[in-house]
């Protein structure tokens, strides 16, 4: 590895020799001319990361001339001696150069790490991304490509989908501008074509008499899935991953542990009377080896399945949540003894400091509850159920 000051008139006429040769430059220290038995030559430069000698390939003599390839090369070295690792870094760049390298390199470094819906960022991706854009180049891709995108998805009939596109493009490219892979963002301020508002339906009592008798006819897992939806308003996911390790039926407790949650925070819900007995005859069932209470309704088909029963117009199973908190509300519960029984997040600056666990509250609440949609299911004029007075 012989070193000189090497010069234009070098470069151009070195042979090439039986083996492999490399000539480092006394100028830059690091850069070397790699000349092949072949003839082909071209430039690199050698550099130290974290103690380990690192190499990387500037290109062709033939495209890149000695006085480039020493401006390239302090560069580099100068971003080497703050800690950068450049052939690290251009082998990721490498790796995302079309968007279907950049989905991979988002989902598996972004979304699956951070994302419980990451599934549905790699569907969008595959179902109407990647088929118009597979091999295009992350730095072609200009606002008026987005735009166009999006507009499709919109004028083919799903304008909603339209404005899931539109996010996921920022989020995708937002990533990548992140990463040093683009300079901008083609995706920012992208118009949302569809109009959407939030889902507001609530079941009146003869519809939640009309989807109970639906329950009675399901198989028993996927029965005590919808009711127990309707009996503790907890999310349908939350519901269907309920472990007997979480369920204390003794005390009446069911705690969703933080990994099970969509707010990542550990949540207490206390069990109503017809909830515990509802969950004391799905254990009577059980397999002694069975993780999941609810085994029998974890699947997507099976829920599928059963949602095609159901005779109640637009029905929905997260509108069970949202009917158990509305007629909560209506009943004189209290707004935060609901929130926390729906394990929403407050951001306000009393939160910080409130520690109180409202379990009291929330059990009288959810006791509350349990009394009124007995009370609606057995659809006595007798039954009327009194306000809600607060814990006891």
């Amino acid at each position: 590895m012989p070193t000189l000051m090497l010069t234009a008139r070098f470069v151009q006429s070195v042979k090439p020799t039986a083996t492999r040769t490399e000539y480092f430059d006394e100028d830059v220290t690091g850069l070397a001319l790699r000349v092949t038995p072949t003839g082909a030559k071209s430039w690199s430069v050698l550099y130290r990361h974290r103690g380990r000698l690192r190499r990387m390939t500037l290109g062709s003599e033939r495209v890149i001339t000695l006085a480039s390839a020493r401006e390239r090369a302090r560069d580099l070295l100068h971003d080497a001696s703050k800690g950068s690792d450049p052939a690290a870094e251009k082998q990721a760049g490498r790796r995302a150069e079309t968007i279907e390298d950049l989905a991979t390199l988002y989902l598996e470094k972004w979304a699956k790490p951070r994302k419980r819906s990451w599934k549905a960022d790699d569907n969008l991706l595959r179902r109407k991304i990647l088929p118009r854009w597979r091999r295009r180049a992350i730095i072609d891709i200009t606002r008026q490509d987005v735009r166009q995108l999006v507009e499709a998805v919109a004028e083919a009939g799903a304008p909603i989908v339209a404005n899931r596109v539109a996010a996921l493009l920022s989020k995708l490219f937002s990533f990548a501008l992140d990463r040093d892979l683009v300079q901008f963002s083609p995706a920012v301020r992208i118009a949302r074509p569809g109009v959407e508002k939030a889902r507001d339906r609530v079941l009146t009592e003869e519809e939640i008499r009309a989807v109970w008798v639906t329950f009675e006819a399901m198989p028993a897992a996927m029965a005590a899935f919808y009711k127990l939806r309707l009996l503790t308003a907890q999310r349908g996911g939350e519901v269907a991953s309920m472990c007997w390790r979480d369920v204390d039926l003794v005390h009446g407790w069911w705690t969703i542990p933080s990994s099970g949650t969509k707010n990542k925070l550990a949540h207490r819900v206390p069990l109503s009377g017809p909830a515990v007995s509802l969950l004391a005859a799905m254990l009577a069932e059980a397999d002694a080896a069975e993780t999941f209470v609810l085994a029998g309704a974890r699947g997507k088909r099976q829920q599928a399945e059963a949602c095609a029963l159901f005779k109640v117009d637009d029905f929905r199973g997260h509108d069970l949540r949202r009917t158990a908190a509305s007629y909560m509300a209506s009943g004189g519960i209290p707004r935060l003894t609901i929130a926390k029984i729906l394990n929403h997040v407050e951001r306000s600056v009393t939160a910080v400091y409130d520690r109180h666990s409202y379990d009291p509250e929330k059990r009288s609440a959810l006791e509350w509850w349990s009394v009124r949609l007995l009370a609606t299911l057995s659809d006595d004029e007798r039954g009327k159920v009194l306000p809600f007075v607060g814990a006891r």
